[in-house]
């Protein structure tokens, strides 16, 4: 299957359609996919994962981490295929810099951020901890690498808390280790992405307070193809794949907005 470098959105619409359709027949060929996904989207992706593979006969080989260091990986020649990151402005920069398919990119999930805590009722349903200070650490993931660390500053700078609370930071490399510190008990509370402390429409251990959108700027999650998977019918397939209502529903599931 032979694939112009633009990839018009029109066509993946077609192929997610099709993909995602009840009864559809898996490819005739299968292929795999190589895919950076921002750590945020580790469990949404895992089980629209196992769905992809199962519709389509293809298989996806994710890698799950920063999107600064995804988006540095990437311009080093890293043998990614696409990229789910969690920004919108490293996709752009690699579309402008002709890395990424033009035309390929969309946003496939708005994320929201949460202050949480592992222990039940440490947390109320508002910011007053952080400003009564009755904590040890906080964590955050590193704003120049984690869009959701960027959110996580912009959040304490609008709230007049940021120079105050800067001593007691923890930072993590990206959401998911900013997450394994407050899980583990090495920090008492973090802000982290709702996806990862969510299920069933709530937070499903622990407490926490969701930031409304207006303390930081939106977290709209950007996904591109690279070139190197331009001619890949499972890459395709898979970013078609992600704009399916069958997708969709999964990142909803997790507490992400779609568009």
């Amino acid at each position: 299957m032979k694939v112009r470098p633009h990839v018009s959105i029109a066509l993946l619409l077609a192929l997610a359609a099709a993909v995602a359709a009840p009864g559809a027949a898996p490819s005739a060929t299968a292929g795999e996919a190589q895919i950076a996904v921002a750590a945020n989207f580790t469990a949404p992706m895992k089980r629209i994962t196992a769905l992809f593979e199962q519709d389509t006969g293809h298989s996806v080989r994710t890698s799950y981490g920063a999107t600064g260091k995804f988006y540095a990986q990437i311009r080093n020649g890293a043998p990614f295929e696409a990229l789910l990151a969690a920004d919108q402005k490293r996709p752009e920069r690699l579309e402008a810099e002709g890395v990424g398919v033009p035309g390929s990119r969309f946003t496939y999930a708005i994320g929201s951020l949460v202050l949480w805590s592992a222990k039940p009722g440490l947390v109320e349903n508002d910011p007053s901890l952080l400003r009564t200070g009755n904590f040890n650490k906080l964590s955050v993931a590193n704003p120049k690498l984690a869009p959701y660390g960027e959110a996580a500053m912009q959040t304490l700078s609008a709230l007049r808390l940021r120079q105050a609370l800067e001593p007691r930071l923890v930072m993590g490399e990206n959401i998911a280790q900013t997450f394994q510190f407050v899980d583990t008990g090495n920090a008492d509370l973090g802000f982290v992405a709702l996806s990862q402390v969510m299920q069933d429409g709530r937070i499903a251990k622990g407490s926490g307070w969701i930031v409304p959108g207006d303390l930081h700027a939106p977290i709209r999650q950007d996904a591109v193809m690279l070139h190197r998977g331009r001619d890949n019918p499972a890459v395709i397939e898979l970013i078609a794949y992600l704009q399916s209502e069958k997708a969709q529903a999964v990142i909803r599931d997790f507490g992400y907005q779609t568009e």
